[in-house]
C-alpha cells in the first residue's frame, strides 16, 4: 500500500477502537442495527472505496480494501458485512455497466447516499445459482419479474439489488440465460421476512419476493441478456476476498483478546501463557493468522492485476475462514469458562466466524472452484 493508503486503514483502527469497540457488545446483544456508525462509515467514505474518479473521491487498491474490511471486522464483522455486497455491485458496474447506469449509480454509490447488495441465492438452490428459478419475462420495454431469494444481506436498507435471474428458461448450457437486472424497491418487490441468526447480528439477511415485478429493461447490466453468470462470477471474486477479510478481523479480535487474557490471568502461581498447552494455541493462533493474511494479499494483488483470480480468491477464502474459526474456538479454551459467557467478545467471535465458511460460497465450493481452476491452468501434455 501507498502513505495514503497506510493512513486511510490507520484511521479506520481509530474509528474502530474509538467509535466500535465501546458500543458493539450492546449493539450485538440488542440485535440493534447500527444507524449511527453506518452514518460515520459514510462520512468516512468507506462505502466509496472501489469507486475511481470521476464517481468517486478516493479509490484503493484492492490490499487497501481488504484491510479496511479486517479492521472493521476486528470491531464488528457485521459492520465489514454492511459494505461487502456493496463494493461488489460497484465492482460488477465498473466492468460492466453502461455509461448511463455508471453515471446514475456509482456517485451516490460512493458517498453512501445509495448502498447496493446482491441478490443470487434462492431458497432451493443454495449453491447450485445454474438451477435458479426466479426470471425475468421481456413485455414490451420493460421485464416482468417473478421468483425469490434468500439470505441477502443488507436488502431491507439497500436502495439497489444487483438482481441475477434467469432471462432464457431454455438456454443450453443454462447460465447461458442468466443475466443481471438492476432493481429498486417497489410495487411487486417484497422483502417478505428478517431471518433469524445465530451471529452476524445487527446487519439483516432477508427473504425477498418477486411478483409480477416490473422493471425497464434498461435495469439489464450491460446490453446484452445472457451474460449474468459470468458477470456475477467476477465479482464474487472480491466478494470472496471481502469475505476473507473478514475472517481475519475475526481471527485478530480473537488474537488479541486470548493474548491480552492469557497474561492477566494467572493460575498456579503464574499468568496461563506460561502453561505449554495455552502456549501452544497462542503460537498456532499467530502462525495460522499471519499466513491467512498472506494468501489474502495474494489474491488481493492478483485481482488488482486484472488477471482471473478466482483460485486465489477461493484459496483465500477457504483458508481465511477456517483459520478464523479454529482461532475462535482456540480462543473460548483459553478463557475457559468466561468464553462462554457473553460478557466476553470471544463468545461473538464463535457466533460471526462460520457466516465465512458459508458465505460467499461454502468453503466445499471453493474447494471445486480450486480444482477446476488448478486442472484447468496445468493441463497434461500428451
Amino acid at each position: 500500500m501507498n502513505d495514503d493508503e497506510t493512513e486511510i486503514v490507520a484511521l479506520v483502527e481509530q474509528f474502530v477502537d474509538r467509535e466500535v469497540k465501546p458500543v458493539v457488545q450492546e449493539l450485538e446483544h440488542a440485535n440493534t442495527y447500527p444507524e449511527k456508525l453506518i452514518d460515520q462509515m459514510k462520512q468516512m467514505g468507506i462505502f466509496g472505496l472501489a469507486i475511481p474518479e470521476p464517481w468517486g473521491e478516493v479509490s484503493v487498491s484492492v490490499p487497501c480494501y481488504a484491510a479496511v474490511t479486517e479492521e472493521l471486522a476486528r470491531g464488528w464483522m457485521s459492520l465489514a458485512g454492511a459494505m461487502g455486497g456493496h463494493t461488489v455491485v460497484a465492482k460488477l458496474l465498473l466492468a460492466y455497466g453502461t455509461q448511463e447506469q455508471k453515471d446514475h449509480y456509482l456517485p451516490k454509490m460512493a458517498t453512501g447516499e445509495i448502498r447496493a447488495t446482491m441478490a443470487l441465492t434462492e431458497p432451493g438452490g443454495g449453491s447450485d445459482l445454474q438451477a435458479m428459478r426466479t426470471w425475468a419475462r421481456a413485455d414490451g420495454d420493460d421485464y416482468v419479474i417473478n421468483g425469490s431469494k434468500t439470505w441477502i444481506s443488507n436488502a431491507r436498507r439497500s436502495q439497489l439489488i444487483a438482481l441475477m435471474c434467469k432471462t432464457n428458461r431454455d438456454a443450453t448450457p443454462a447460465h447461458r440465460g442468466v443475466s443481471i437486472l438492476l432493481v429498486e424497491h417497489g410495487p411487486g418487490f417484497e422483502v417478505s421476512r428478517d431471518l433469524p441468526k445465530l451471529g452476524y447480528k445487527g446487519i439483516e439477511s432477508c427473504e425477498l419476493t418477486f411478483d409480477n415485478f416490473r422493471v425497464p429493461k434498461t435495469a439489464l447490466l450491460g446490453k446484452d441478456e445472457g451474460h449474468g453468470f459470468s458477470q456475477m462470477m467476477r465479482g464474487l471474486e472480491i466478494g470472496r476476498i471481502q469475505v476473507a477479510s473478514r475472517a481475519l478481523g475475526v481471527g485478530r479480535a480473537a488474537l488479541e483478546d486470548s493474548l491480552r487474557y492469557a497474561q492477566e490471568r494467572e493460575s498456579f502461581g503464574q499468568p496461563i501463557w506460561k502453561h505449554q498447552s495455552i502456549s501452544n494455541y497462542l503460537a498456532e493462533m499467530a502462525t495460522k493468522l499471519t499466513a491467512a493474511r498472506q494468501l489474502v494479499m495474494y489474491a488481493a494483488r492478483r485481482y488488482d492485476s486484472g488477471q482471473r483470480a478466482d483460485m486465489e480468491a477461493g484459496m483465500a477464502k477457504l483458508f481465511a475462514s477456517e483459520t478464523a474459526m479454529q482461532i475462535a474456538l482456540d480462543a473460548v479454551r483459553i478463557y475457559g469458562g468466561y468464553g462462554y459467557s457473553t460478557e466476553f467478545d470471544v463468545e461473538r467471535y464463535f457466533r460471526d466466524a462460520p457466516l465465512m465458511i458459508v458465505g460467499e460460497g461454502t468453503n466445499e465450493i471453493q474447494k471445486n472452484v480450486i480444482t477446476k481452476q488448478l486442472v484447468a491452468r496445468n493441463k497434461v501434455r500428451s
